[in-house]
């Protein structure tokens, strides 16, 4: 597990936070600890900072309220009693990073099942060295226009890094995809190519999900309207998964997704392993011939409800 803290330059909370942070963290060596300064409310929003000091559990900030916006201002905690102070208590942070790490390692979770992705690591890009900014520069462009974006914003993103490095570092650690060129191909959930699964961004655009689960995540990843049109492999039924921002609708009802892939660990690049074998079938009676003529395959079935709760649990916290 890796934690960030963020804090502008001598901010008077950064020791108390620390301090706890020490207690919680006695004896607990699989956790890594870095500090990070910032200097603008521009780096405040490319690292994820909702006010100094801030805490990042995998990159993602476990006290920040929804839409709670990027901030250099002093940041203040209200404890378990209600009172306000500088920091979490000891108690708080105790239970953030207990339940980040109960969540990675869910004993419910079947094998076949990467239900947080690259493989029990996460998919939030961490906020050092320009990669989050540039990640989510990527992200946003997808959703947008339905490419990659080009140099220039790449370029912004990553400054004042250098965005062929950035890029790079991202696809080594499977967060996208580059092509031979280093042009960006995939961007999960995103396709710069053509797949079976098309999305209709409500005032965005049209593109392509890398797999099933994918399609499903980019609803909770916007906090918008879509609807995907994708068919069912074994025998080309159409099918529709609508997001109207009251719940998903499924058309066929019946439909179900099959996670799939090639290899013991769904350990990446997903775009080889695991992409070509998450997919929506029509019926769990199909999904379950196609996987008993494809015994190269490992996985398993998801009810729609399943399959969504997945989904928003890969791709919820990128944006």
């Amino acid at each position: 597990m890796d934690l960030t803290v963020l804090a502008v330059p001598d901010c008077p909370n950064v020791t108390l936070l620390e301090e706890r942070l020490a207690q919680v963290l006695e004896g607990r060596r699989e956790v890594t600890v870095s500090r990070q300064v910032i200097a603008d409310q521009d780096e405040a929003a490319r690292t994820g900072m909702h006010g100094s000091p801030t805490i990042l559990v995998d990159g993602i900030d476990p006290f920040a309220e929804p839409g709670q916006p990027a901030s250099v201002s002093c940041r203040l905690y209200r404890n378990g009693n209600g009172q306000v102070d500088g920091a979490p208590s000891v108690s708080q942070l105790r239970q953030a990073i207990g339940g980040a790490a109960a969540t990675a390692t869910d004993a419910g979770t079947p094998s076949w099942l990467d239900a947080l992705g690259r493989g029990g690591r996460g998919r939030v890009a961490p906020a050092e060295r320009g990669l989050r900014a540039v990640h989510q520069a990527v992200l946003r462009s997808f959703a947008a226009t339905g490419r990659a974006p080009a140099q220039g914003l790449l370029d912004d993103a990553a400054r004042p890094f250098d965005a062929s490095q950035v890029l790079a570092e991202l696809a080594e650690g499977d967060f996208l995809c580059l092509d031979q060129a280093g042009r960006i191909s995939a961007a999960y959930p995103f396709s710069a190519t053509a797949t079976p699964h098309t999305i209709q961004i409500t005032g965005g655009a049209s593109t392509y999900a890398m797999c099933a689960i994918d399609a499903l995540g980019i609803a909770g990843m916007l906090r918008t309207s879509v609807l995907i049109r994708s068919t069912d492999p074994s025998n080309g039924e159409p099918i529709t998964v609508t997001f109207d921002g009251s719940g998903a609708v499924w058309n066929p009802a019946t439909t179900v997704v099959f996670v799939g892939r090639t290899a013991d660990q769904c350990a990446g690049p997903s775009a080889v392993i695991c992409c070509d074998h998450v997919n929506f079938f029509s019926t769990q009676s199909t999904a379950e011939a196609w996987a008993s003529a494809h015994p190269e395959i490992t996985g398993g079935i998801l009810r729609g409800a399943r399959a969504v709760e997945v989904a928003e649990q890969i791709f919820g916290q990128l944006l």
